[in-house]
């Protein structure tokens, strides 16, 4: 009987509005069954997640179209909250399930309240991991950690002399350095830059936390971090900050394992106005830390005192947020208790409502489960958005001469589950600093059973690097054209190589430069601001010739980014075309041809 019944979910004949629903808004359910069985009636089971009993709504029937009939529902749902469904047929044959009786199909019911911010979308994030982003002369900068400071362009530390690698080589990229070039990312069309942790700390990486009221010295001092925020905002560009709220570090005036801060630390005395901020199995060197990493000891959030410092009155998030940042990225979201999370976001919107949250998730978020308990990012009380990890998985893999149908799919699954205004909001990336860089993944080459210094001391030359190349550019199209907001890892757009952290987190060589991938990312930033509308508008597929398109359309015009990742020549007919835009020139073709491994973007008119 499947082959009978008809009901696609992305399809709004099927179901309409697509995707994700306010509260109370409704919704129209239509089902299609040909002839060739006596249906007496068909229901409409949906399930509020976590409850196995349905809430039942009979479909009428409709309308007999040719050998099909129609049955439909309207209905709302006032309760915010998760939901699946599925659809039950009465036969004369018994009850029969669409698909089977496991198959569920998924939407969103979100708060009426839930906007996110407008000034956010269409734009481009620029991932900026401090110490290795570029280095400006300020006095105030100063070096006063235990390990080294290198100079510029010198390679990276894989492992100290005893085998252990601490993070601790430095090379002082610091406020200033980024103030110098901010005319050059405005020139890459980016609206938001988004700062590695900037708050004092032992480590290069700074994800264990110091002290959360002050910056680190190594990056110049608040005066200067202030500055960088106003001449940032003159630019059109706000600061996001990376928020590390999970586990502060082991060297830490809370903490303080080494004794290098005033304050009486947790590890120094049950007595500690912080020791209930930690969970210690046997005090004071036995304790719990995030993966067993002992510089990092976790947080206990049940600790008000820790939750109230960041997120209460005068708090971290107030402290920082009324000096004018206007984003924060939640590190493993995952790991945070929801309540921090909604307390966050309450003292994020209280002190600028048009600040962006976004959260650190490397699956789907919209129907997430992280230890046991499902999370409820998008219906209105904790984030904007998360880091769009499914998207960077099916666009390497695309990229890498992978299935367009597996990319459609995955893509998707994600534009149907998130609500718009989540959609929107989310960041794009391809590589961050917890990965190995696109440039390198897109080589192709198998580094399995290669060890960190040979990975280390490799770079692509030749045909290899002018594989990776086009591949890049085909991947970062499709990466700035997708839904959401692109996000460029520091230096990507240079085309910089590198493996695992801390391959990834090399220094910016600002002498050198692969100008046609510099070009190339020029370019789509400002295809993104010219066609802004476009970029926050609907998006669906077409295929031909083997060929990707992604479509973004609003109004009349839509973006059409046409990829071919095969190794063949392909061709692309289509009517109406006026511009190619990567070429920037002006055509009334109807046909193109598109090389092995290339991408082309067209502007069509439709009538």
């Amino acid at each position: 009987m499947q082959d009978l019944i008809y009901f696609d979910s992305r399809n709004p004949d099927c179901k309409s509005p697509f995707g994700s629903v306010e509260q109370d808004r409704e919704m129209t359910f239509r089902i299609f069954v040909k002839d060739g069985v006596y249906v007496q009636n068909v229901e409409l089971q949906i399930f509020e997640d976590g409850n196995d009993v349905p809430y039942v709504f009979p479909m009428s029937f409709s309308c007999k179209r040719g050998n099909e009939s129609e049955f439909f529902t309207k209905i709302s749902i006032v309760k915010v909250g998760l939901y699946w469904y599925r659809f039950l047929f009465r036969t004369e044959n018994g009850d029969v399930y669409k698909d089977n009786d496991s198959k569920m199909y998924q939407f969103t019911v979100y708060g009426k309240k839930y906007v996110t911010p407008d000034w956010a979308k269409g734009g481009i994030i620029y991932h900026i991991f401090v110490d290795r982003f570029n280095k400006g002369e300020d006095k105030n900068a100063k070096f006063e950690k235990n390990g080294v400071l290198k100079k510029w362009g010198e390679e990276v530390t894989i492992v100290d002399s005893d085998g252990v690698f601490r993070a601790n080589d430095f090379y002082g990229g610091n406020f200033q350095g980024i103030i110098d070039k901010l005319d050059y990312l405005k020139d890459l069309g980016v609206n938001i830059i988004y700062l590695s942790p900037i708050f004092k700390s032992s480590s290069n990486h700074r994800y264990d936390t110091g002290d959360y009221e002050k910056v680190d010295e190594l990056l110049g001092d608040e005066t200067k971090f202030g500055e960088l925020i106003e001449k940032a905002e003159q630019k059109g560009i706000g600061i996001m900050l990376d928020g590390v709220f999970n586990h502060t570090g082991a060297d830490s005036k809370y903490f303080n394992k080494f004794g290098n801060y005033p304050t009486l630390g947790a590890y120094q005395s049950q007595e500690s106005e912080y020791y209930d901020w930690f969970d210690f199995y046997k005090f004071p060197d036995e304790y719990h830390c995030w993966w067993g990493i002992t510089v990092t000891p976790t947080v206990s959030q049940r600790a008000k005192s820790f939750r109230e410092m960041i997120a209460g009155k005068k708090g971290i998030i107030e402290k920082w947020t009324k000096l004018g940042v206007k984003g924060w990225r939640l590190d493993v979201v995952d790991e945070l208790r929801e309540d921090f999370v909604k307390d966050i976001r309450k003292a994020v919107k209280k002190n600028n409502s048009q600040a962006v949250l976004i959260g650190e998730v490397w699956e789907d978020a919209s129907n997430k489960v992280a230890y046991s308990y499902r999370r409820h990012y998008f219906q209105g009380e904790e984030l904007d958005g998360v880091m769009n990890y499914p998207f960077k998985e099916a666009t390497l893999a695309y990229a890498l001469g992978g299935s367009a149908d597996s990319f459609i799919e995955t893509v998707s699954a994600i534009v149907e589950n998130y609500p718009r205004q989540s959609l929107d909001t989310t960041m794009n990336l391809i590589d961050s600093h917890d990965t190995a860089r696109a440039l390198s993944v897109l080589s192709g080459i198998d580094m399995s059973g290669t060890d960190k210094a040979y990975r280390r001391d490799f770079r692509m030359s030749g045909d290899i690097y002018e594989l990776a190349r086009k591949r890049l550019i085909l991947a970062s199209a499709i990466q700035f054209m997708l839904p959401g907001i692109p996000s460029i890892f520091y230096g990507d757009e240079r085309g910089m190589q590198g493996y695992e952290d801390p391959l990834c987190r090399r220094t910016v060589d600002w002498n050198n430069c692969d100008e046609e991938i510099f070009a190339h990312y020029k370019k789509l930033g400002s295809i993104r601001k010219k066609y802004n509308a476009q970029m926050r508008g609907d998006t669906y597929f077409e295929r031909a010739d083997g060929l990707l398109v992604l479509c973004r359309k609003s109004g009349k015009k839509i973006i059409k980014t046409v990829v071919n990742n095969t190794d063949c020549v392909k061709t692309y007919y289509c009517e109406n075309i006026k511009k190619d835009l990567l070429a920037d020139t002006a055509t009334n073709c109807e046909k193109f041809e598109l090389q092995p491994c290339s991408v082309k973007i067209f502007v069509v008119e439709t009538k």
